[in-house]
């Protein structure tokens, strides 16, 4: 009595490479959770980032909010004006609203979620 075994080849690649692509989702989600816990306190960034898939075996990790560079990588300091010439801009100072031709906004030094994320996510 012979016992034979039979790879296919095409299947037993099918299967590891099933297995690649959930541990590469399951590594690419765990980032993205860390990272909507470090933007968590920079207003709604955290909500718009996702695990989206990129090509064969591979994915990204996105951000939709358009603030994000800025929250990610900061700000120098910069002017900034109304968006009708002529106008206003309108916002508050200890419970005081205050209009101003131009505002000079001091910069940011930035929030790297996504970066923080990749690093701890080891």
């Amino acid at each position: 009595m012979s016992l034979s075994i039979n790879i296919d080849r095409n299947r037993t690649e099918r299967v590891l490479l099933g297995l690649g692509d959930r541990m590469l989702r399951r590594r690419a989600e765990r980032i993205a959770a860390l990272a909507r816990v470090y933007a968590a306190n920079n207003g709604s960034i955290a909500e718009g980032i996702q695990v989206v898939p990129d090509g064969f075996n591979s994915y990204k990790i996105i951000s939709t909010n358009p603030h994000t560079l800025l929250v990610h990588n900061g700000s120098r300091p910069h002017p900034i004006f109304p968006r009708k010439r002529g106008g206003y801009l309108r916002f508050e100072v200890d419970g005081q609203v205050v209009y101003a031709r131009k505002v000079n906004h001091p910069g940011y030094k930035g929030n790297p979620f996504l970066t923080d994320a990749m690093r701890d996510a080891r």
